[in-house]
């Protein structure tokens, strides 16, 4: 969701914003497809193919997210019991986030 805000005074210029982030949109599509090639994700998410790369990385790195090599593709297993990493929602688990946007998928068995 694209939400299109004019800066006060009126001068026409607008910015560009969503509430979630890249990497929130990259494990969304993961969660909605986990055999999905990285070209495919980055296509959905608006990113390059290296930019979802990298946050594929990021998110394995945190532990968010499993990859597996399946022949010459790769499968990936959400962690819905990862806890979200910015202070004021480290409480909460991105399992419902991933709840509130797909169904299938994002109920997979935590990382372990």
């Amino acid at each position: 969701m694209t939400t299109v805000v004019t800066r006060p005074g009126g001068n026409g210029n607008t910015r560009h914003w969503t509430f979630l982030t890249n990497h929130a949109h990259v494990l969304l599509a993961i969660a909605r497809n986990p055999t999905a090639r990285l070209r495919d994700v980055a296509d959905e998410v608006g990113v390059t193919e290296r930019a979802a790369q990298a946050i594929v990385a990021d998110l394995e790195a945190g532990g968010y997210l499993r990859r597996t090599r399946v022949g010459r593709r790769n499968e990936y297993t959400l962690n819905p019991a990862g806890h979200f990493r910015h202070p004021a929602e480290a409480d909460q688990q991105v399992g419902a986030l991933l709840a509130l946007f797909t169904t299938g998928p994002a109920t997979r068995s935590p990382v372990a």
